[in-house]
């Protein structure tokens, strides 16, 4: 049930195109405000952006239970959930893909200021470093080459296992690491939500 690589490309320029309206949100929110000031106002306001924002809370909820059953050990592992771990991980990764588009609904492609900036670079990082590393990894469990060049110095020639597991270290311990900054800034966020 692992996706393709052809379906990762695919993915990534979903992830691509779901990342457009961020670059410009300056220019459609002026033309939305002088067009249609009270849709401007609606998509501005506090019912939209609390429906949108659970929405995106559910998704995040569904992305952390996803990578518990994915990487869970003790007491999750003795749960039976039906599913192989690579439909769980092409779950995350669907999941992922969509969370991108629900934060797109939630912030209207708006870039936000200081703290909310911050926050969804960092959103943009967990999300970009996975869907890469993803793709890579599949790229080269899917090629038909044997080996993949000599590392410089040593000579050694990297094949499948070696390269995938040098990826591995690379994207995923960059995914962890944004992913454990993306909860922390998830927290303030909502106490900012709800304080101001």
């Amino acid at each position: 049930m692992q996706p393709g690589f052809k379906v990762l490309i695919g993915l990534t320029l979903l992830t691509a195109a779901l990342l457009v309206p961020f670059a410009l949100s300056d220019a459609y929110f002026d033309w939305l405000r002088s067009q249609s000031f009270d849709l401007h106002q609606f998509i501005r306001g506090e019912l939209y952006k609390q429906s949108t924002g659970y929405a995106t809370l559910l998704f995040v909820v569904l992305e952390m239970l996803l990578t518990v059953r994915k990487r869970g050990r003790g007491w999750i592992a003795s749960i039976k959930l039906p599913g192989s771990m690579m439909l769980w991980r092409s779950l995350h990764i669907f999941a992922g893909v969509g969370l991108l588009a629900v934060v797109l609904i939630h912030t209207l492609g708006a870039n936000g200021l200081n703290f909310n900036a911050v926050f969804l670079w960092v959103f943009f990082a967990t999300t970009l470093t996975a869907l890469v590393g993803v793709v890579a990894e599949t790229g080269v469990l899917e090629s038909t080459r044997s080996y993949f060049g000599k590392l410089p110095g040593s000579g050694t020639v990297l094949t499948k296992g070696p390269l995938i597991r040098g990826l591995r270290a690379v994207w995923l311990t960059s995914h962890i690491f944004f992913v454990a900054v993306f909860v922390v800034m998830l927290v303030f966020h909502i106490a900012l939500a709800y304080y101001y």
